[in-house]
């Protein structure tokens, strides 16, 4: 992944850096093998993950860093 923006986390309102990749998806409406991607500060990542893991949607975390 690459950008001349800097990565913002995903939580409503946060323009902290991303350090975190929320891979994620909605096995309802994705196929099995889509990934959807929340982005999450250190802050943020407890809380988004939570919400993803509730509905049954998370499927792993990495560090931004490893995004390709």
């Amino acid at each position: 992944m690459t950008t001349d923006e800097p990565l913002r986390c995903s939580a409503k309102g946060c323009r902290a850096d991303a350090r975190w990749a929320l891979r994620w998806n909605n096995p309802k409406i994705h196929d099995p093998d889509r990934r959807k991607i929340w982005l999450a500060c250190d802050e943020h990542r407890d809380h988004l993950s939570d919400f993803l893991s509730r509905r049954g949607f998370l499927r792993d975390t990495v560090p931004v860093d490893e995004l390709a």
